[in-house]
């Protein structure tokens, strides 16, 4: 019983680090996030608008996916720090790149256009796919 325990309490530290450092990661991404659109997503979103919630929670989705990745395939903590801010990098880029054939998408979401949000919340899920994918090589 305590070879289970002796294996457990490692584990579990490295368990508990790794997720800690993962939700700072997630709450530093949305305060970033949150400033670098035009738009006030968690305003928008207590006022109960669709398209800011299909906006950001495929952002937000997009971005934990790579963050899962790396997680799943790091060896240290400091991989996930620094694989963390590319996965911010690519989130970030992938709003400015949709307002690119959309420029006005952030007053559209406030507008409560749910096909703006749904397509920025759509971009932002493809481009997490795709970055979490290259993660895990």
């Amino acid at each position: 019983m305590s070879e289970l325990f002796a294996g457990f309490i490692p584990s579990l530290l490295e368990f508990l680090a790794f997720f800690a450092v993962a939700a700072v990661l997630t709450v530093i991404f949305i305060a970033i996030y949150s400033k670098t659109t035009r738009h006030e997503e968690i305003k928008l979103i207590k006022d109960n608008s669709t398209a800011a919630a299909a906006a950001f929670s495929g952002s937000l989705i997009g971005f934990a996916l790579p963050l899962a990745s790396v997680m799943l395939h790091s060896q240290s903590v400091i991989d996930l720090v620094l694989w963390g801010v590319v996965a911010m990098i690519v989130q970030i880029v992938v709003y400015f790149l949709v307002r690119m054939p959309m420029p006005r998408i952030s007053e559209r979401i406030e507008a409560g256009e749910v096909a703006a949000g749904i397509w920025l919340g759509a971009a932002s899920l493809v481009a997490g796919i795709l970055n979490a994918a290259s993660m895990a090589v």
